[in-house]
């Protein structure tokens, strides 16, 4: 099957879960082509099966903002008809699902029919779709799909709660591809972090407000008076500014390394002892399982998604957002035992098996297949 992907080239959870996809997706022998502005930052080599094409924005300045939806539409349009492609993924209702309907209705013009699956990844639900100046773009844009599919259940619910959605919304998990991290690093270079001695908690995020950034230094500076500690704080935003002077108020800047965005995730888990996660809220909880692969016991709120990721008492802790002396107590249970961290890492580990993309795969292929079997039945 030819499948065009249309996602969020950045570091951001949807943009790398929809390139992972994609290289799944032709791995299995399905040609895909990637449509964005920019080559996923995930998307390290093309082939024979796997295609990038550039949006290309014109700069007039008729305009405040630059049109992207319409340069996308006319990119999909043009894509669909050179390459015959026979599906449309669009991951992240708005723009794209909204560009991937003018691009389905011009292309209908001319006797060609595609179908469209959405993918809801969270924050074009909770965030930006839920704003009155974009929910009614957003429930149009939903509607018009020929199928959606949520990253959660959590999700899924808030969908329903926001937005009046006609038809029914598949849940088809985040994945993990496990064959990737099947090869430990022989060299970590934890030296270069920390001392023998010291625990390694991490850290990684956008930096933005729903992350919680000041949580995650106030929990690690409580850890740090029990057990001697560094974090790793990886990633950039706006909170990250705020981060450095709270970790200077409370005297602990000696202790916490901001690396900023990395392509090393892999490495930096490697090490790690630890991962905290005590946002606000998460579509599913993506970071979580990067962290449980890489056999790190996790310390979450429990809103959102994460529950469904990070399992109590298995694969690390959950608490209730906001509650800084829980997470640090539960974080000090895990890692002043030796025996305990182990076991923590070993059914981390568990856990994300279970997300395997080898087992998340046949999900999203049985959405095609259906998808594309009933693509004439509007017509």
């Amino acid at each position: 099957m030819k499948i065009a992907i249309v996602c969020y080239p950045t570091f951001g959870g949807s943009g790398v879960v929809a390139t992972e996809l994609g290289i799944a997706l032709a791995n299995r022998g399905h040609e895909i082509h990637f449509i964005t502005y920019r080559q996923p930052v995930r998307l390290e080599l093309l082939s024979n099966k796997i295609f990038f094409h550039e949006v290309h924005v014109p700069e007039y300045p008729l305009f405040h903002y630059q049109p992207y939806e319409l340069a996308l539409s006319s990119k999909l349009v043009d894509t669909i008809k050179l390459h015959k492609i026979d599906l449309l993924h669009v991951h992240y209702a708005i723009p794209h699902a909204y560009a991937g309907y003018m691009a389905k209705k011009m292309l209908e013009e001319e006797g060609i029919f595609v179908p469209m699956i959405t993918t809801l990844h969270g924050t074009d639900i909770t965030l930006v779709g839920k704003h009155p100046f974009y929910k009614p773009a957003v429930t149009f844009s939903i509607n018009q799909s020929d199928v959606v599919t949520s990253v959660s259940e959590s999700l899924k619910k808030g969908t329903l709660e926001i937005f009046d959605i006609k038809g029914e919304i598949e849940v088809i998990p985040n994945f993990i591809d496990a064959k990737k991290y099947s090869k430990s690093f022989t060299d970590c270079q934890r030296s270069n972090m920390a001392t023998e001695d010291e625990r390694i908690v991490t850290h990684i995020s956008n930096f933005r407000k729903v992350k919680r950034i000041p949580d995650v230094i106030k929990v690690f500076s409580k850890i740090q008076i029990e057990i001697p500690s560094k974090l790793i704080m990886v990633g950039e935003g706006p909170e990250k500014e705020g981060a450095e002077r709270l970790c200077e108020e409370l005297g602990i800047a000696d202790k916490v390394i901001f690396l900023g965005n990395s392509n090393e995730i892999d490495k930096i888990l490697c090490f790690s002892d630890l991962f905290l996660l005590p946002s606000e809220t998460e579509s599913f909880g993506l970071a979580a399982l990067e962290a449980m692969i890489n056999k790190v016991p996790v310390i979450s709120s429990n809103a959102g998604g994460i529950p469904e990721v990070n399992k109590e008492g298995v694969s690390g802790f959950l608490s209730d957002v906001g509650d800084i002396e829980d997470m640090a107590s539960k974080a000090i249970t895990i890692l002043k035992n030796d025996e305990v961290l182990e076991r923590f890492k070993l059914n981390a580990l568990n856990e994300a098996h279970k997300f395997d993309i080898q087992k998340v795969l046949p999900l999203y292929e049985e959405v095609y297949e259906r998808a594309f079997k009933g693509r004439f039945k509007n017509v």
